[in-house]
Formats: structure tokens, sequence, C-alpha cells
């Protein structure tokens, strides 16, 4: 450390007030490390005008989790490929409903049932599982959901009646839905909330670019090899995927382990864990004790009813309503105006995929940033080893500010594609906005659910689910009336009525910036045996 960085925390250990202009010495205080964060009792004052906080100190204690980094990258390689799993099972169905129904000798409007059905349980299993996951575990959680997956698709490619298939792509569904909210809780559990962006912007980037590839790879599957080898193709997918699971990745949720340094038991012991505890037994180890229960859906409820959470959890869904419709309706208005290939329509998701990847990395990283900036602006010390006290952090703030700019252009996007497609521009036109709409509008629903995982650190999971819950019941929905409502409307106006009604329930994000900290102290209260609210550590 620089001789101005000692001097600088010397003097914020003497009671000085740090100016947010210092910023180079703010930015080597909050070091990655951890280890020359402040350990001192007295709270630290700073800011300016207006911006005055009083704010608790970083704590001193145990590490917020024990695994290194090598050990968080593949923990969060191993959820983001699990994170692609639903909403890719959800698309790669599409190309192959035609050829479904004839072999069946079904109409598509019964294949269509499948559809609808498989989405309203994509809003249900998060819940149940998630619940679940918070309790039991990630490990159990994950090895249940992804077992009923396999064993669905294994009956999904061997039947031959639509009673079999109704019920069966409803396991499907039941199966992979469940892991969205996994997903996204393990990233909770093993990074801090200065760095959980990033790492949550990868796993988004699993979610958000399965719509836009999964049509293709279905459509040469279909194509070449007949539309049962999709289902054959998510069992093999999914069995290479639980291999290396079920080996060596551990548990993490901290109702388990804790911060990782408690050793887990049955199901949340990986296979190589257990094999060596079998050859090595601990006299002194003794399991920790959890009360079980029946999985309960219904808590998600209590996160639908929280004042700030109710707010996120309207726009957040009706933002996803923005996007979807530009997905959903994609194949039959480019098929109508260009007369385009099935193969070609699929390819046409690309740009719209491209950009989802863009933006859920991205997003991940400016997250990160403009966590570090508030801290700077607030005089906050970051304590990236132990996690910061966000009873005392503006962790609204720092969330909601970088969707303004991602919801502007997304917005305005969104307007320009249904103009261009009621005025059929040039292909190129409607496919450069949709690039947009995936980079932005993907962007800002990727950013406000970190913000409702941030503010839910004990149930992450749960919190997940009740995104899910909300976007999914109704997006299965909107999607029943889209077509009349484009045809009664206009490509055009139908996709400005939704942009305008997005951008007018856009001041709900500002209410809970404002509101949202007093919000969270007076639920905080209403838990009183919960521990301080402190990056997620329960």
């Amino acid at each position: 450390m620089s001789e101005t960085d000692k001097s600088h925390l010397s003097k914020a250990d003497s009671d000085s007030t740090p100016s947010p202009s210092h910023d180079s010495g703010v930015d080597e205080a909050i070091s990655p490390s951890g280890s020359k964060n402040s350990s001192k009792d007295e709270p630290t004052t700073a800011g300016s005008g207006d911006d005055v906080e009083r704010l608790a100190p970083v704590s001193s204690g145990p590490p917020y989790s024990v695994f290194s980094r090598r050990t968080k990258v593949w923990i969060v390689a191993m959820v983001m490929v699990s994170s692609f799993v639903s909403p890719m099972t959800a698309s790669i169905y599409f190309p192959a409903i035609h050829a479904i129904a004839r072999d069946l000798g079904v109409s598509i409007d019964l294949i269509n049932l499948t559809l609808t059905t498989y989405m309203v349980l994509q809003g249900i299993a998060p819940a149940l599982f998630g619940d679940f996951g918070d309790m039991a575990g990630r490990r159990p959680a994950f090895i249940v959901a992804f077992s009923i997956y396999v064993f669905a698709n294994i009956g999904l490619a061997l039947q031959d009646n639509y009673a079999a298939l109704l019920v069966l792509r409803m396991l499907q569904s039941a199966g992979s839905s469940g892991t969205l909210a996994l997903s996204f809780a393990v990233v909770a559990d093993i990074s801090v909330s200065a760095e959980r962006g990033k790492y949550m912007g990868f796993v988004g980037a699993g979610v958000n670019t399965a719509p836009a590839l999964s049509p293709v790879l279905g459509g040469i599957l279909a194509e070449y090899l007949g539309w049962r080898a999709i289902f054959w193709f998510c069992f093999i997918l999914t069995g290479l995927w639980m291999i290396p699971y079920v080996l060596s990745v551990p548990e993490t949720s901290r109702n388990v382990v804790g911060n990782g340094s408690i050793p887990p038991q049955g199901l949340n012991m990986t296979l190589v864990d257990y094999i060596r505890r079998r050859k090595r037994p601990r006299k002194d180890e003794k399991p920790r004790k959890r009360r079980m229960r029946f999985p309960n859906p219904l808590r998600t409820l209590s996160i639908v009813f929280e004042k700030d959470l109710a707010l996120l959890l309207v726009f957040n869904a009706v933002l996803y309503l923005v996007f979807i419709l530009s997905v959903a309706t994609l194949s039959p208005i480019f098929a109508d105006i260009y007369g385009l290939s099935d193969l070609q329509l699929g390819l046409c998701y690309l740009p719209y995929g491209i950009g989802c990847c863009v933006a859920a990395i991205a997003q991940g990283y400016i997250l990160d940033w403009n966590y570090r900036r508030t801290a700077r602006k607030i005089g906050f010390r970051i304590d990236y080893k132990r996690g910061d006290d966000l009873s005392r952090f503006p962790i609204e703030r720092a969330r909601i500010q970088p969707v303004v700019p991602f919801l502007c252009v997304g917005l305005l996007a969104n307007i320009g594609y249904g103009w261009a497609l009621h005025y059929r521009a040039p292909l190129a036109v409607p496919l450069a906005l949709i690039f947009l709409i995936g980079l932005t509008v993907t962007g800002s629903f990727g950013i406000v659910q970190t913000l409702i995982v941030d503010l839910n650190p004990q149930a992450p999971a749960t919190a997940v689910a009740a995104v899910n819950l909300v976007r999914c019941l109704c997006g299965a929905a909107v999607m029943a009336f889209i077509e009349r409502m484009l045809e009664s409307m206009g490509r055009g106006w139908c996709f400005t009525f939704w942009a305008l009604l997005c951008a007018a329930l856009a001041p709900s994000l500002a209410i809970v910036e404002k509101h949202g900290p007093s919000w969270r102290e007076e639920r905080r209260l209403r838990t009183p045996e919960r521990p301080a609210e402190t990056d997620g550590e329960s």
C-alpha cells in the first residue's frame, strides 16, 4: 500500500471525515482482498451537502465465503449452464410444433396448450424449489429438480399420444424451471454485494441467450433427426451436467454450510467428499441440526406483498412482457412480411440472443462499478472479504441508477421495432432494433432482478422464485390474447402501448430508491430474530 493510502486510512481511523473528492484514497481503501479495511468500531461519517450519511464501519469477523476464487468460478460456470436449461427447453420446442401435431394426429391449438401449461408450471415450480433450496440446500434441490427433468425427457422421447405429451411436458417444465431460482441463489450464497453483479451477469447470460439460440438448434434437430431428437438432446445435456455437479460442486446454501466452513452432510456433500470422509472419518465432527419441513410455495407470496418488492416485481413483469413480446411474435410476423424459411426464421433470433448475452455480462460489471462509485460518494468502505452492512448502504440507489439509460434506449428501440414492422422496413432494420431490445431491455430486467436478490439476503432462491412467478403468470395471460391485440391495434401501436405502459410504471423505481431504505428497516424490525442485514449473511 502506498504512503498516500496509509495516510488516508490513518486519518479515517482517527475520526476525521473523508471527502468524496478523495477518489484515489478511497479506491485504494476498498481493496478486493478485504485484508486492509478498517476494523475500528466507530462509525464513519461521510459525504457533503445533502448527501451526508452516517454509516457503520466495516465489520470484523469471519469471511463472507471461504471458497477460493477458482472454486467460485467453477460453481458459477456450472449454474450458468443450469440456468440455460429451462428457457432452452421452452423454446427449442417451437420449430417442432407442426411435426408433433401431425405425428400425434392433433390440432395446433392442442399443441399450443402444452406451451401454456409449460409457462404456468414455469412460474409455479421455482416457488416450490426455491423454498426447498433455501431450507435443505442447493445440492438436494438441484438433484431432485434435474432428476425429474431427465425422466420427463426420456418419457417425451418415447411417448406417442397427446395425453402423455401434455403431462410429461408439465413435468419437464417443473424440473427445469425449479433450477432458475436456485442458480441465482447460489450466486448470492458465495458473493458479496460489491461483486455480485458480475456473477449475476454470467448466470443471466445463460438465461437470456437460450430463447434466441434454442429455436435454431431445435429446427436443426427436428429437420435432420426428427422431433424426438429434441428431447434426447435435453436428456443428454442434463445428464452430462449432472455428472460433474454430483461429483464436485460444493453445497453453498448459507442456511446449511454458513460461509462454507460448516461441513455438509448427506446429499449436501459432493460424491468426492463423501468417499474421502468414509475413508477418513472425523470423530469430532457433528452434523448441523436443521429443521426440515415440506416446501411451502406460499412463502413466495410474503415477498410479493412487501411494499418495495411489490413495486419492483410489477415493474419487472411488465418489462419482461416488453422483451418477450418481441421474441414470441418474431417468427410469424417475419414469415408474413419477409417470406422466410424455418431455418432463416431461426437465424433471425441470433441478433436478439447476442444482444442478451452482451447485456447480461456487461450489466454485471456496470452494477459492480456503480456500487463502488456509490460507496466512494458517501465514503463507505467496502469489505470484499466479510461483506457490507447493507442496512447502512443505499443498495437501491446503487442498483437503480444504471437502469435509467438502459430503459430509455430499450423502450425507444421497442417502439421503433413495432413501426418498422408496420411499415415493412428492410429486414436489416428490425434485426438491428431487436438487437438493441435484447441489449437494453434485458439488461434492465437483469439489474432489477439483482436488486430483488439483494433485498432478500435470507432467502435469495425464494426471491428469484417470486420474480419468476409474477413474470411467468403475467406472460401466460398476455400471450393468450396478444395475437388479437396485434390484429386490432396494428403492430406499431401494439408495441408502442407496451413500451409506454412500462414507461408509465418507471417512476416506481424512483419511489423504491427514495423510500426503500426505510422500508427495509421496517422489515428488519418486524423480524428481530434474523441477524443484521450484512450482505445476505445468515
